[in-house]
């Protein structure tokens, strides 16, 4: 067996330019899936993240009858109890609470109807990051009684920093919730929809101006990786119960769900595709290699080598050419997929625009998991074995007479 891996290797270097250009061809085309499968990764992952960190959390507590109401009603308090519970899963990173309803917002004779979220300043900076999105003004501070408003929305009520806001809305079990509130920012959010309707308090100032006491609506729960979720869900429903629900991103927005797993679908379809071309490309190197060397494989046939050492030493040739090109790839796409990692691609035009008006950065984001990456390798590599079986079959097949005349 060492013997023929020597032969087989020292086989692949008599031709260079044909063993390179058999190796280039696996090259390409584990570079070009490992691409294709990193930027699908990374444009889920975007997609994901902006949902989580602009609105929902990886993971919400709530009332076990909020989110059919969706009322101010159904709010609690979150106990020193129901906080230990959460923080003993080690999957959760961040906590923090939100109060969330809806009022009028009103300047003059202008009204519009708006998103009011009462949010802790301090632990938003480490889910939301708030403050970078101030376009003008200051962010808000611990017992702050000012506002941030969405750009779009302070453009409607012809309002900017400094200026007064007046909300108009229903608090807790009817009663009647009015304050008059001084604008300290203002938010330019990738998203348009949160710019027409949002609207930021501090929580306590939140919890006064609805009338209720030390309670939430909900709370976000974050966690180090989207894949985390389905582990760190496990442990929450054993731990949380009624009067309590736990809910994942992907229950609350169960349209981009199906949305992620239609495209998934799809890119799988262009994914077999790649492979297939993959597949003729390095099948028609390895035929014509075998094309080539008809005579010289009759003649060691002739000359009394088993076919068995033949068909070994030509599958090993094929085995040795995809090892290189799989590795050469890998190789190749670390620094690549590393460079676009780091560096988004940023989408201008229509793309722009619809990307933004679903909520999402207009910008091509790349996957860094390693399956991205082992994936591609083990699926060429295994196309590359089995194509490794043609000039095992045509060593068997060969009929010497003919061969010695090719």
């Amino acid at each position: 067996m060492k013997s023929n891996l020597r032969l087989a290797w020292r086989n692949l270097w008599r031709n260079k330019r044909r063993t390179l250009i058999t190796v280039a061809s696996i090259f390409f085309g584990v570079l070009l899936a490992t691409l294709m499968s990193s930027m699908q990764e990374g444009s889920y992952s975007s997609m994901i993240n902006n949902i989580v960190k602009f609105y929902s959390g990886y993971i919400q507590v709530q009332h076990e009858d909020y989110w059919d109401t969706k009322t101010i009603n159904n709010t609690f308090v979150p106990t020193d109890s129901l906080i230990d519970e959460i923080t003993s899963v080690t999957e959760v990173t961040l906590i923090t609470p939100r109060l969330e309803s809806f009022a009028l917002a009103s300047s003059e004779e202008i009204t519009r109807g708006c998103m009011v979220i009462g949010i802790d300043p301090e632990k938003e900076k480490e889910v939301m990051d708030i403050g970078k999105w101030v376009s003008d003004g200051v962010y808000l501070e611990q017992n702050d009684r000012g506002v941030l408003v969405g750009f779009d929305l302070a453009k409607y009520l012809e309002l900017s920093v400094g200026d007064t806001l007046v909300l108009i809305g229903q608090g807790y079990h009817g009663t009647t919730a009015a304050g008059v509130f001084p604008i300290r920012g203002i938010l330019k959010f990738p998203s348009p929809e949160l710019n027409k309707q949002s609207i930021y308090l501090e929580l306590k100032t939140a919890q006064e101006f609805y009338s209720v006491d030390q309670q939430v609506t909900f709370m976000v729960l974050m966690l180090e990786d989207q894949y985390d979720l389905k582990k760190a869900m496990r442990k929450l429903s054993n731990q949380i119960a009624s009067p309590y629900a736990v809910m994942t991103w992907e229950d609350m927005h169960p349209e981009l769900l199906q949305m992620v797993e239609a495209d998934r679908a799809g890119a799988l379809i262009m994914k077999a595709i790649l492979y297939i071309i993959i597949a003729f490309g390095v099948l028609g190197t390895i035929m014509m290699l075998v094309m080539e060397r008809k005579r010289e494989m009759g003649v060691m046939v002739a000359i009394g080598m088993q076919r068995s050492k033949l068909s070994w030493i030509l599958f090993f040739e094929t085995i040795y050419i995809g090892l290189i090109g799989v590795i050469a790839g890998f190789t190749g796409s670390i620094p690549l997929i590393a460079y676009f990692y780091h560096n988004p691609i940023p989408l201008t035009g229509d793309a722009a625009r619809t990307m933004e008006e679903m909520g999402i950065e207009p910008l091509m984001y790349f996957s860094w998991l390693p399956s991205v990456f082992y994936n591609q390798v083990i699926t060429v590599f295994i196309i590359t074995a089995l194509i490794a079986l043609y000039p095992v079959i045509t060593s068997y097949r060969l009929k010497v007479q003919l061969a010695l005349k090719a």
